[in-house]
């Protein structure tokens, strides 16, 4: 019977390792690493309870604290596209901005619709900043020399 544990946790640890190198969500590596104790806890003919304590604390420790250090270094779940590398940047309304109509405003040669942040009227030739991007639409607000 003691043989089946052994098993039974080299069988976890086979579908964790399979199921994160599919996904690479740094999701079951975790618990894959808590299965690794409770496999040697089983190769060590200890009860099940202490491998099924040893696995759940193991992996509830992982996963508390190193997803965030292994989330930092290997940005993980982060998909920057071109356009939020336009957040921050200046840009010149070509078309009025209102508070109930968009605009447009031109920022690195291309035309964008725009909305203001704050809901007030920004003139055409009026230079503005990149607060956010909202779909299609920019949110700019007035820039002011600083």
């Amino acid at each position: 019977m003691d043989n089946l544990y052994v098993y039974g946790w080299l069988g976890i640890i086979i579908v964790l390792v399979i199921i994160e190198a599919a996904t690479f969500n740094l999701t079951t590596i975790w618990l894959a690493g808590g299965a690794l104790l409770a496999f040697i806890f089983a190769l060590f003919n200890l009860p099940l309870y202490a491998q099924l304590a040893v696995f759940l604390a193991a992996s509830v420790i992982l996963l508390v604290f190193t997803r965030p250090i292994a989330a930092k270094y290997l940005k993980v779940g982060i998909q920057k596209t071109n356009a939020d590398a336009l957040i921050g940047q200046t840009g010149l309304v070509v078309m009025d901005i209102s508070e109930h109509e968009p605009g447009q405003v031109k920022v690195k040669g291309q035309i964008w619709t725009a909305i203001s942040e704050s809901g007030e009227y920004i003139k055409e030739n009026t230079e503005v900043v990149i607060m956010a991007i909202e779909g299609v639409k920019l949110v700019v607000k007035e820039h002011v020399d600083e």
